[in-house]
C-alpha cells in the first residue's frame, strides 16, 4: 500500500504552510484530509477556496449538507461523511436530515429530496442531465444559480473524496463517533 504523508506546519512543503496553519486557526487542529492535501500545495488551496465558496453560496446549512452528504454518500467517502455529519451539527442541520443522507432514506421533505435527487444525477450522469430533470429540480422552487452551485459542491468533493480514496485517510478523531461505511 501506498503511504501518504500527513503533514504539519513543519513538516510541509514551503507552499502548503500558510495554508496549514490556516486551517489549523480555522478549526483548532490540522484535519487529516488538509494534512495529506498539503503534499500538494495547489490542490490543498484549491480545496480550502472550493469550501469557502460553495459555503458562501445562496443554498442555507440543510441544503448544503444536503449537497456534501449525498455525493460523499454516493462516492463511499469513509473519512467525508464522519466529517460532514460532525460538521452538520455544528451547523444544526437536524439529525433527521443527516441521517437521511447516511442511510440513503428519504429526506423529511421534498424540496431537499429533489435536490438530493439532482445532485445524485450530476454525480452519476457527469452532468449530462437531461431537460426534464433540471425542469424538475427547477420546479422545485430551486434556480439555474442552484444547479451550477452543486457543480460547485461537486468540484469540491471530488477533490476531498478521491484525496480520501487515494490515501485512506484515517476519520479524524473528533468525528470517530460518526463513523460510517456504505450500506452494500
Amino acid at each position: 500500500m501506498t503511504e501518504f504523508t500527513k503533514h504539519d506546519e513543519n513538516t510541509a512543503p514551503e507552499g502548503s504552510k500558510a495554508l496549514l496553519a490556516k486551517s489549523k486557526a480555522a478549526f483548532g487542529r490540522i484535519p487529516g484530509l488538509h494534512a495529506t492535501m498539503a503534499e500538494a500545495p495547489g490542490l490543498l488551496e484549491a480545496y480550502q477556496v472550493a469550501h469557502q465558496l460553495f459555503a458562501a453560496t445562496s443554498f442555507d446549512k440543510d441544503e448544503i449538507t444536503v449537497v456534501w452528504q449525498t455525493i460523499n454518500v454516493e462516492n463511499g467517502c469513509g473519512y467525508c461523511v464522519p466529517a460532514h455529519t460532525g460538521i452538520a451539527k455544528a451547523m444544526g442541520v437536524d439529525d433527521a436530515i443527516t441521517e437521511a443522507l447516511r442511510n440513503e432514506a428519504p429526506l423529511p421533505n421534498a424540496r431537499l429530496e429533489a435536490l438530493r435527487d439532482c445532485t445524485l444525477l450530476i454525480v452519476r450522469d457527469r452532468g449530462h442531465v437531461d431537460d426534464a430533470a433540471v425542469k424538475a429540480f427547477l420546479d422545485a422552487s430551486f434556480t439555474k444559480r442552484n444547479i451550477l452551485e452543486v457543480v460547485l459542491g461537486y468540484a469540491q468533493k471530488i477533490m476531498s473524496n478521491y484525496t480520501n480514496h487515494l490515501a485512506k485517510t484515517p476519520v479524524d478523531a473528533a468525528f470517530e463517533k460518526f463513523s460510517w461505511s456504505k450500506a452494500s
